[in-house]
């Protein structure tokens, strides 16, 4: 699902990447009034574990690569998208930087796929249908749609920027991720669960201040 450099317009990368300051700036005020002692190590292991899992990707033709993401996992343990920015801005370009995996002017453009787009789609899912289905259906649901609208709408900004056709890219892309999306789910529920049973309170749903 990276993005690298070269696949994107420049322009079209600055209004990425105008989305991308707008999105820090909330995360940073955002980060202040939630962030503490405790979950400041959490997001780090947790990062560490993104880190690993988007670093085993397969190349898709028509799109980019395929691999897991974890935009709902960050959303769910902190309740709220903006962990996301924080988390997989640092990710991604410490991947970008040191393993050439994205690129830099495609940054922006990567943020707003994995940890924005991934994110929001992830934790309104689940908010929207736990009362329905259950808190750990609706969070392997959530984990599922944000794995395949993140691709998705990587398929469409590459489309935007003439790179490959849209129906064939985002079939690709679509259709890989919908099996990967699988796996994502699996593992979402298994670290959520995990972190339920051993570590309840740093789980952001169970501390009434937030």
């Amino acid at each position: 699902m990276h993005i690298p450099d070269g696949f994107i317009p420049l322009w079209q990368c600055a209004i990425y990447y105008i989305i991308l300051i707008i999105g820090i700036y909330f995360a940073s005020k955002w980060s202040r009034k939630h962030l503490d002692e405790k979950r400041i190590p959490l997001m780090a292991i947790l990062a560490a574990g993104i880190f690993a899992i988007m670093s085993m990707n397969i190349p898709i033709p028509f799109g980019t690569s395929g691999h897991m993401v974890g935009g709902t996992l960050i959303a769910l343990v902190f309740m709220g998208p903006e962990a996301g920015i924080i988390v997989f801005t640092c990710v991604l370009l410490i991947q970008a930087l040191l393993f050439g995996d994205g690129g830099i002017t495609a940054l922006g453009v990567n943020v707003l796929n994995m940890g924005i787009i991934g994110g929001c789609v992830g934790l309104g899912t689940f908010k929207a249908l736990k009362g329905a289905i259950g808190k750990y259906p609706s969070i392997a649901l959530g984990a599922w749609l944000a794995t395949i609208i993140s691709a998705a709408a990587a398929a469409i900004e590459l489309a935007l920027a003439g790179t490959f056709p849209l129906t064939i890219g985002l079939g690709s892309m679509v259709l890989y991720h919908a099996f990967i999306g699988i796996i994502e789910a699996v593992l979402t529920v298994i670290v959520i669960y995990a972190l339920e049973r051993f570590r309840p309170d740093l789980l952001a749903w169970n501390r009434r201040s937030d």
